[in-house]
């Protein structure tokens, strides 16, 4: 993770998955599941931050999902607009520096959209008024990632992406 500017105050919250516990720093949108890319997934050093148009394109997709499932009654309209603002902020270029995991990896895009939802989570838990990490209120694969397989959201953004940028 060598792009990041973020400065480090040595504050953490811990966040916890079927593998353990592990502390995050603060500072970071993402999460776990993001963490354990990063310690696993380092094999091109070419990270998702080089691809703004495809961190659109995963906002994109994140942001009409929620929209999708508020329509259908499955997610809270207080979540769905924050998840929908966080999307817009994303879309407009912050927390870009956030994307961090490897364009490489073990799978089919599963830490590309981890990453993405744990960022979108952490900052909608914030427009919410919640600290990241409070996950009961936006969790990254109950409410970001609802009724979505990585599958599906993985080429929908890059074909995004690929759109905006011909």
């Amino acid at each position: 993770m060598n792009k990041t500017t973020i400065k480090l105050s040595g504050k953490t919250r811990s966040e916890h998955d079927l593998i353990g516990d592990m502390e995050i720093p603060v500072e970071y949108y993402f999460g776990i599941q993001t963490m354990r890319a990063l310690e696993n997934f380092e094999i091109s050093r070419s990270k998702l931050y080089h691809y703004p148009q495809f961190i659109m394109g995963l906002a994109d997709v994140k942001a009409a999902a929620a929209l999708a499932n508020n329509d259908l009654g499955l997610l809270d309209p207080a979540v769905t607009a924050a998840i929908v603002e966080a999307c817009t902020e994303i879309k407009n270029g912050k927390l870009h520096d956030q994307f961090v995991v490897d364009m490489v990896q073990g799978g089919a895009g599963t830490s590309t959209n981890m990453n993405a939802n744990e960022v979108i989570a952490n900052r909608a838990l914030e427009i919410m008024g919640f600290e990241k990490g409070d996950y009961k209120h936006c969790h990254p694969n109950n409410h970001v990632n609802l009724s979505q397989s990585t599958n599906d959201a993985y080429p929908t953004a890059l074909k995004i992406a690929i759109y905006r940028s011909i």
